[in-house]
């Protein structure tokens, strides 16, 4: 492996790895605030991969780069940024914190192996961190976690350890305890003084020290070494054999890896305190992508494949994790390589499949990858090749979209996509004039090719284009790189699609007869109307008696009440769950014709909605909302407000209650937004169309 990167700036020299076994992908995860970006900032600081880290508040990380990050003061995006320490490559993927940003976590957690969770020393933890921390148990994600922002002056280490072991749950235990200016190692047993900064110096632990560094050495080592597949140490422990360094290390760093056990390091990212520690960690106790399980394959037709290893010689299979757009480049795919070697200047098969309801088609198609970058946050530093396990970089490559497989065209691979977020927050967006519709058209294909959890939705019926977003702040990030590039947008209300349908049974009488240049139209029919039960569609009778309408008109009819129930009666709402018998008609021996019944059978309809009573229907959606018990109440009261019916509550395995409902969906327009408000961002919900039924008097005319 190539030396430690040079401390030029944030463009040092690029490292290209050959051994998977000296890569670590660590995510790091946490609350929003908890101090990731400032974290990696110091460990990019502390390893030579830049000069001096760079301040959120000013703007000036490596990771925050994005300008939207830079205005909010918050990761809105994944990025990732490689340090090298003691001959390892380790890809730091620094996620947002915040809810609506949950979709790069879950790409940052399919980029990983392990993942380092955040936590603020003076924030306690809420029931958001606990959310994200069962993101990463939902994936099996071995994960450590780092009490950061030592600095606080509200901050207590001992206090937010012991509130991380009451969320997390079991196999929670402290590697080092603070103490004045460095660490105490309860492994070693040793003090890492940090008082002229990093890297430390090594001395003995004060004797002031040792009573609670004892204590806490001795619930460590009970933790690792129930972990251990020793079944004879603890006995060997507990008649006071002392339990040799070594054996203590691999046994946590099994543990570890089994997400059983999950190391608690304290930092302080502005004085350096533990960035030795963490880096430490990371190399030794983290699991390399050897260990990994690797996704799931097949080929693009779905025909199964033999199980993959990491190996740099197996065939190549690299999955797209996040697809950005570069004023100066383009199209920047960020890849993990799973098997094989990724090389420039070879052809690789783009393939795509399985997530055409986010409005990603399904795409096959052979590249060529002229150059592979390893990414420092927004820089991208050229490499010769990426193993297996390692991340990269790839530009102009037009197809690939996130979630996408790379793989050899020899023999062409297929990942199984990984879960994402449903949005669900509408936002209807408009150009501002007409030139910006095609590049707001452009600008949203690149936007939706790089997002999954943006979804786009052009409603002919309303004629709005309707982003479905995760949340506000979302929203906002999309809006402002819909500006950035080049469309002058606004946003309008969102409107439902909405039904008609008869109340009760009508005539109607349709009387199509022209004259024109010697050639006529002709054509006479009576219908009658009769609504059906919700969910009924449409019915067409003929009950014609003696000819009156000839049997070649009479699907002619049929097709005209068709058109005519798709372009509606009552404010262009289609007309749903309706019989229409055809009941008498005329017709003309030379001047009636296929079209003439058409129309004749559209004004009949028409005639049956004057005389008639015509109803507006609006959809009606089921959602269940998973959330903690004491918002139960709040959230009941909040669904009955939105003329919603509970039908039903259960408990899932994760201790909170699910609730379901049946909500008209012109009230969900802003429940994305409501409902984490209700619930201080804990609860989740999901919906999908139920049916249609009558819209209140007052409900309509609003």
């Amino acid at each position: 492996m190539a030396d430690k990167q040079s401390r030029n700036g944030d463009s040092g020299a690029a490292v290209a790895v050959d051994d998977p076994a000296k890569v670590r992908n660590v995510v790091l995860v946490g609350p929003s605030g908890s101090g990731k970006t400032t974290l990696t900032e110091a460990l990019l600081a502390a390893s030579g991969t830049v000069n001096r880290a760079g301040s959120v508040v000013d703007g000036t990380t490596v990771c925050d780069h994005d300008p939207a990050a830079v205005r909010q003061q918050r990761s809105v995006g994944l990025s990732v940024a490689p340090v090298v320490y003691n001959g390892y490559k380790i890809n730091l993927i620094d996620t947002p914190g915040y809810a609506d940003f949950v979709g790069e976590l879950r790409a940052g957690l399919r980029a990983a192996d392990a993942a380092l969770f955040v936590v603020c020393a003076a924030e306690g933890v809420d029931a958001a961190t606990i959310a994200l921390w069962e993101e990463c148990a939902a994936v099996g994600m071995p994960r450590a976690v780092v009490i950061a922002r030592l600095d606080h002056h509200r901050a207590d280490a001992q206090a937010e350890i012991a509130a991380c072991q009451a969320a997390f749950g079991g196999g929670v235990l402290p590697l080092y305890l603070p103490a004045g200016n460095g660490l105490v190692g309860l492994i070693t047993q040793r003090f890492f003084d940090y008082s002229e900064g990093f890297p430390p110096k090594v001395a003995d632990p004060d004797p002031a020290d040792l009573d609670r560094m004892t204590q806490a050495r001795n619930e460590l080592i009970e933790g690792v070494i129930a972990e251990s597949e020793d079944e004879t140490l603890m006995d060997r422990y507990l008649a006071g054999e002392e339990v040799p360094e070594a054996t203590l290390i691999a046994d946590l760093e099994t543990a570890v890896a089994r997400g059983s056990f999950h190391p608690v390091i304290p930092v302080c990212s502005t004085t350096g305190l533990g960035l030795s520690e963490v880096l430490e960690g990371m190399i030794r106790a983290f699991p390399s992508p050897l260990e990994h399980p690797l996704p799931e394959v097949t080929a693009p037709d779905g025909t199964p494949h033999a199980t993959l290893t990491t190996d740099p010689d197996g065939p190549l299979a690299a999955e797209v994790v996040r697809t950005a757009v570069d004023s100066y480049v383009g199209r920047v795919s960020l890849v993990r390589v799973f098997s094989g070697t990724l090389r420039p200047e070879r052809p690789v098969h783009v393939s795509g499949h399985g997530l055409a309801e986010r409005g990603h088609e399904d795409h096959d198609a052979d590249e060529r990858v002229a150059h592979l970058y390893s990414p420092l946050g927004a820089n991208l530093r050229e490499v010769p090749f990426c193993v297996a396990g390692d991340l990269c970089a790839l530009t102009k490559v037009g197809s690939a979209e996130t979630g996408d497989t790379v793989s050899s065209p020899d023999e062409p691979l297929l990942m199984k996509p990984w879960a994402m977020p449903e949005p669900l927050l509408p936002v209807a967006v408009i150009a501002k004039t007409r030139s910006d519709e095609d590049t707001l058209a452009r600008n949203l294909s690149r936007l939706v090719a790089g997002d999954p959890t943006l979804r786009l939705d052009r409603n002919a019926e309303t004629n709005q284009l309707v982003l479905w977003c995760m949340g506000e702040a979302h929203a906002d990030v999309v809006l402002s790189r819909l500006r950035a590039g080049g469309a002058d947008v606004d946003t309008e209300p969102v409107r439902i699609s909405l039904r008609s349908t008869f109340a009760a049974p009508a005539r109607g009488h349709g009387r199509h007869v022209k004259q024109s240049g010697g050639h006529g139209q002709y054509a006479v029919c009576d219908i009658e109307v009769a609504p059906l039960p919700r969910g009924g569609g449409f019915e067409f009778v003929d009950k014609v008696v003696g000819g009156a309408v000839p049997h070649q008109f009479i699907p002619s009819v049929e097709k005209g009440v068709r058109a005519q129930l798709a372009r509606g009666l009552v404010d262009g709402h289609p007309v749903i769950d309706v019989r229409v018998t055809l009941v008498d008609g005329k017709a003309h021996s030379v001047d009636s014709s296929d079209a003439a019944f058409q129309t004749a059978g559209a004004l009949a309809l028409r005639d049956a909605a004057a005389n008639g009573r015509v109803s507006l229907l609006e959809p009606l959606d089921e959602v269940a909302v998973r959330l903690p018990d004491e918002h139960l109440g709040n959230v009941l009261g909040d669904l009955s407000s939105r003329r919603g019916r509970v039908m039903g509550t259960e408990a899932d395995d994760g201790g909170r209650t699910i609730v379901h409902a049946e909500v008209p969906a012109t009230e969900l327009i802003r429940y994305a937004i409501d409902l984490r408000s209700l619930t201080s961002g804990t609860a989740t919900f999901t919906r999908h169309h139920a049916r249609f039924e009558p819209m209140p008097q007052g409900a309509a005319a609003h």
